[in-house]
């Protein structure tokens, strides 16, 4: 889900979203000045400017978007929403009906000059509530009749139970009610996430004003009585989901327009993507140096020859021990080290040839959780375990009475025999598909292709290049796949994200009824206990469904150069060393 949500999961890289932890080696202490230029290495690819839609979401996108954009808040190190006064403010007037009203403050514009309005923020509630879909799917997510406009990453449980925005005159606020209760509402609207009045004028219309005067009157969809498609809202929606999608810089600077501290400059293919300071931007923290320039750099070895040798000032790369070990014998460099809120998992498409639970069953029998966890994990943390719950981690509340419960205990050794006796003589070809630049995913997939062909599965390898593999999740080439989530450590809306019915980043089409029934009220449920209870209950619902397997949660490890003086603070959620971007400062 994209950060304009941000009580929600985005794609991991796993690999560079640290964890909270320690910090191995001390800050040198040095003053800094404003300006200069940080270079960081990534192991993703960038994307896509869009980093909210189903195929946007991964962490490179979100941290570069993240960098290009302010809005009314934003998480700081302890996890906790610091609001963000400059860019304006929001306000709970009611209880009931829960109504929030939010305030643009005079300034606040887009780079080419645009003000940011009201109307950004009615967009944005377009695409998060579902409020005009009116589609049927089926098995595969595939659109049989009806409508879906807007291709959303997060879930639009909760929202989808708003009316539209009521706007001010002037287009500065904005207000919100909800039908019912909504867990997370203090973020469900932070920043616009992507500029209205381009997408108007890319479905030929005059301005963002013009988008919302089209929507305002348009009916709620219904899906047992679907309309004829609206062409205009068709024509913005297709737009939203795949004309901000671009792995170079594109000719028309519209398309990567900024409200944020940075603006993009140039990219490079795979390589990089470089960002000049905003000059125009006062409405948030601001940013000390002038250039960041973010390499992908996939390969471990290669980042940390990197760092040691000058040529970036921060490495994000995968964790291992000797990764760690590596960085702490680079003179002076800042380590930080710790667990992430981020996890890998490997998930079975719920449709198609692996439809039959058996054949999933089969498939999770096969797959070496804990020689996956030795091979990625234990060296560096020798007290890992496999993870067992598709919802919690061990450290969370809940975590060891779910994975007692849930089912997972079914599965913590490879029983070549029990899949076997499941497949009855079958030998189903499972395609599976993962980052192939990603050396922790390539462990992985290597170890699940020879135990799954051990039990008569013909294994084909579909991994996709570090900038395309996200692209290609839920698009039905694959029957597994094998990524990572990572958590921004607040809210509870990541549930019906990844599980709840035809919900955008619900890849495997994963669907359970009663499951729905409880993420329905997760979402209105304020009480932390009852969430967890909810949350318990909803985990063996996924194990029993044969949905796939979770393998480990996620150990990070960054360091910063000598020369990097400010910004250098541990926050384990999907931005990593980006969450704090403007105080990166350099030595003078």
């Amino acid at each position: 889900m994209g950060a304009a949500a941000i009580a929600a999961l985005a794609l991991s890289a796993c690999g560079g979203n640290t964890g909270g932890g320690s910090n191995n080696n001390a800050t040198s202490g040095a003053s800094s000045s404003g300006g200069g230029q940080i270079t960081v290495a990534e192991v993703n690819g960038f994307s896509s400017f869009n980093q909210s839609t189903a195929t946007g979401n991964s962490d490179v996108n979100g941290k570069i978007w993240l960098a290009t954009h302010s809005g009314f808040n934003y998480i700081d190190k302890d996890l906790k929403v610091v609001k963000n006064d400059k860019f304006g403010k929001y306000e709970k007037t009611s209880d009931s009906p829960l109504t929030i009203k939010y305030t643009i403050n005079d300034g606040v514009k887009w780079s080419d000059g645009t003000p940011v309005t009201a109307d950004d923020f009615v967009l944005a509630w377009a695409v998060y509530s579902g409020y005009y879909d009116d589609a049927t799917t089926d098995d595969s997510g595939k659109v049989t009749k009806g409508s879906q406009y807007f291709s959303y990453a997060g879930t639009t449980s909760g929202l989808n139970k708003t009316t539209f925005p009521e706007v001010t005159e002037d287009r500065k606020s904005f207000t919100i009610k909800y039908d019912q209760p909504y867990a997370d509402w203090e973020i469900a609207f932070n920043a616009p996430e992507v500029p209205a009045h381009v997408v108007a004028k890319k479905a030929g219309l005059t301005d963002a004003k013009a988008l919302s005067d089209l929507m305002k009157p348009l009916p709620k969809g219904n899906v047992d009585k679907p309309a004829s498609p609206n062409a205009t809202l068709k024509k913005a929606a297709d737009f939203y989901n795949k004309g901000f999608d671009s792995t170079t810089l594109p000719s028309d600077p519209s398309l990567y327009l900024s409200n944020g501290p940075f603006i993009v400059s140039a990219i490079t293919n795979n390589e990089s993507v470089t960002l000049k300071k905003n000059p125009d931007y006062t409405w948030g923290n601001m940013p000390k140096v002038d250039t960041i320039v973010m390499r992908t750099i996939g390969d471990t070895q290669a980042q940390i020859q990197a760092l040691k040798n000058g040529e970036v000032d921060i490495a994000a790369p995968q964790s291992s021990a000797d990764t760690l070990e590596a960085l702490q014998a680079i003179p002076d460099a800042q380590v930080q080290k710790g667990d992430q809120l981020a996890y890998d998992h490997v998930d079975i498409n719920q449709y198609g040839s692996f439809k039959d639970p058996a054949i999933r069953e089969a498939f999770m029998k096969t797959i070496p959780r804990k020689a996956i966890l030795d091979a990625i994990i234990t060296k560096q943390k020798p007290d890992a375990k496999i993870l067992d719950s598709q919802i919690f981690v061990p450290a969370q509340e809940g975590y060891a009475k779910s994975a007692q419960e849930n089912g997972s205990q079914n599965f913590q050794d490879v029983d070549i025999d029990g899949a076997k006796k499941l497949l009855a003589g079958k030998t189903p070809t499972v395609r599976i598909m993962y980052n192939k630049d990603n050396p922790n995913r390539v462990d992985a997939y290597t170890l699940i292709a020879k135990s799954a062909t051990e039990a008569g599965f013909k294994v084909v390898n579909n991994g996709a290049a570090a900038n395309e593999w996200s692209s290609k999740l839920g698009d039905g080439t694959y029957d597994v796949t094998i990524f990572g989530w990572t958590n921004p450590g607040v809210g509870v809306s990541g549930v019906p994200q990844l599980f709840g019915s035809g919900q955008g980043s619900n890849f495997s089409k994963f669907s359970n009824k009663d499951a729905d029934k409880l993420m329905t009220e997760l979402i209105q449920t304020t009480d932390t206990a009852k969430q967890i209870e909810l949350q318990q209950q909803i985990d063996k619902y996924i194990w029993d469904s044969k949905y796939g397997l979770p393998l480990f949660q996620s150990v990070g490890v960054e360091a910063f150069s000598s020369r990097v003086t400010g910004g250098v603070n541990y926050q384990p959620n999907q931005y990593g060393v980006w969450w704090d971007v403007w105080d990166w400062a350099v030595k003078s």
